[in-house]
């Protein structure tokens, strides 16, 4: 049997406008994908592709690792800084000090060694570090160097029991706490003090600064060589200095006393102006 080649052609051409007419049809209904079984609601699709992604983002953050940022990097020095500048007493001063946290020298130390001797003195001694006794007692020159200084200074008519400000002596150290074994104090350690001894001065406003030994020197004048500097009068801070050997260096080398005379002698006539 022959097959009608207009006949068929216009079966297939009659199927497909049929096939767009029911394709048309089913659209104004509202399928709009003919590839799906189902009508979609578009409405849904953006909250099923964002719930699917969620377990897929919480396992993610799960497996990543948990960065802690870096903690802020402290300055000590600037941390001193602060704390000094806002100490408008001497008891504020003091207490500032006490709770500084940033020395490891107060770990060791018994007690915070802070001054002795009547503050509105016109002298006022700076000294290295407390020994032994000054931690124990919590006062600077206590032990065998610090009746050294009362006898010298006695010499010339002051001392620190004086309630006369003209006769008075105040004292006080770089340091604060004792450095273990009585070891110098490192250039961190003296940096950090260093803003703390500036605002003593400055709130105790002695006529006169007496710089004994080489730690105090290098505080105040940031100058070594206590041997040399001795009975070199200069300034710091707004303040005439005094340097002069510690009493312990006159213990161990008994013939620089007469050194230390001599700068007490020229402290005695400065102070007579």
């Amino acid at each position: 049997m022959g097959i009608d080649a207009d006949s068929l052609g216009q079966q297939i051409l009659g199927d497909w406008q049929a096939s767009l007419a029911a394709l048309e049809w089913l659209q104004e209904l509202g399928a709009l994908d003919p590839m799906l079984d189902a009508p979609l609601n578009r409405y849904d699709l953006a909250e099923r592709e964002v719930a699917a992604a969620r377990p897929q983002a919480q396992a993610a953050a799960k497996a990543a690792p948990i960065v802690t940022p870096p903690a802020p990097k402290i300055d000590p020095v600037a941390v001193a800084q602060d704390a000094a500048s806002r100490s408008q007493t001497l008891e504020a001063l003091r207490e500032a000090l006490t709770t500084y946290p940033h020395c490891d020298l107060k770990k060791g130390a018994r007690n915070t060694v802070f001054a002795d001797g009547n503050p509105k003195a016109r002298v006022m001694i700076v000294g290295e570090a407390p020994g032994r006794d000054e931690d124990l007692q919590g006062l600077p020159f206590v032990g065998r160097a610090g009746q050294l200084l009362d006898r010298m200074f006695a010499a010339i008519g002051l001392g620190r029991a004086s309630p006369d400000a003209e006769r008075a002596l105040y004292i006080s150290n770089v340091m604060p706490w004792r450095p273990p074994s009585n070891r110098e104090p490192t250039p961190e350690e003296m940096a950090m003090m260093g803003p703390f001894l500036q605002r003593h001065v400055e709130l105790a406003d002695p006529e006169v600064i007496v710089v004994m030994g080489n730690t105090p020197a290098q505080a105040v004048l940031r100058q070594k060589g206590i041997t040399r500097l001795r009975g070199q009068w200069t300034q710091a801070w707004g303040k005439p200095v005094l340097p002069m050997l510690h009493p312990a260096y006159l213990l161990r080398n008994p013939i620089a006393k007469r050194e230390a005379w001599a700068d007490l002698l020229s402290l005695q006539t400065h102070l007579r102006g």
